[in-house]
Formats: structure tokens, C-alpha cells, sequence
């Protein structure tokens, strides 16, 4: 999303810094924001906020522009994407078969929501709402601090 917030775009490159440290040595790619993804089941066309691929990627074109593969995607929450992000856009998400980890992060508070594919039809959720929660990425067999998530951004003192 253009014209993002300064906390958006610092929560965004928090991210890809520690899903690039962690996944460097692997056969895994991260992309933050410029990535188009496309979910052929349902036509949507979309720029999530970061995409991590592992193995071989699949785009719609030789332009390779468009993936169609993604294995985790990452969306930072703002007040004018929350519901579409936590809802119809996760259901497009969904219905792509290579999608296994879906998450949410907020920018005005801590809160990381999580969402683990279990089958085809199922998914499990977690939250992590404090700093020195830990987010332990299945697909990737990794782990994010929420702290590193959120490392220099502030919240207004309520």
C-alpha cells in the first residue's frame, strides 16, 4: 500500500531483516511490498506487505513478476486494511494449496496474530500480545521475537 506509515514501513523491513538472517543459507526467498501475488482459485491479484518462498517458485508469466506460490505471507495491519486483511483477503490467501502461514501485524499496539494451515479446510490460531512473546513459523521452522518485530516503533502513551 503506498503512502504507508513510517511504523508500517519500519515493522515491514524489521521482518524481512529477520526472515533473511534466518532463512539466508536455505533454498527460501523473502520479498517485502513490490512482489505481486495472484490466487488463480479466486482471480485476486494483490501486493502483500512480504512473501516468503521456499523451493521452487511458480509465476503466472516469464516475466516473473506475478507469484503464484507464496508458502508465508505477512501483512502490517493499518486502520483503513485490518478487517480486509484479517478476512476476505486471508480467504483468498486460503485457497491457494502451496499457503501454510499467514500473519498480522499491528502497528498501533503489539499484536501479532498467526495462522497455521493444519489441512485443507483447517487452521490454527495463536496471538502474541507482549514483547517477549516468541512466533514459531511451522513452514519455516523458524521463530520471530516480537520484540525484533517491533524493534524502534512506539506507541502513543494512552
Amino acid at each position: 500500500m503506498s503512502g504507508a506509515s513510517r511504523y508500517h514501513g519500519r515493522i515491514v523491513t524489521n521482518a524481512v531483516g529477520e526472515l533473511r538472517d534466518q532463512l539466508r543459507k536455505r533454498s527460501c526467498n523473502v520479498y517485502g511490498t513490490d512482489l505481486r501475488v495472484h490466487i488463480p482459485a479466486t482471480g485476486l491479484y494483490t501486493y502483500p506487505d512480504i512473501v516468503v518462498t521456499c523451493g521452487n517458485e511458480e509465476y503466472l508469466d516469464d516475466q516473473f513478476d506475478t507469484l503464484l506460490n507464496p508458502l508465508l505471507i505477512i501483512e502490517v495491519l493499518s486502520p483503513n486494511t485490518a478487517d480486509y486483511d484479517r478476512g476476505g483477503k486471508f480467504f483468498h490467501y486460503r485457497s491457494s494449496p502451496a499457503f501454510g502461514e499467514y500473519l498480522t501485524i499491528a502497528q498501533d499496539q503489539v499484536l501479532v496474530e498467526h495462522w497455521i494451515r493444519q489441512s485443507e479446510r483447517d487452521w490454527l490460531f495463536a496471538d502474541h500480545a507482549r514483547t517477549e512473546d516468541t512466533v514459531c513459523l511451522k513452514t519455516l521452522n523458524i521463530e520471530l521475537n516480537v520484540s525484533a518485530l517491533y524493534e524502534k516503533v512506539e506507541f502513543p502513551v494512552v
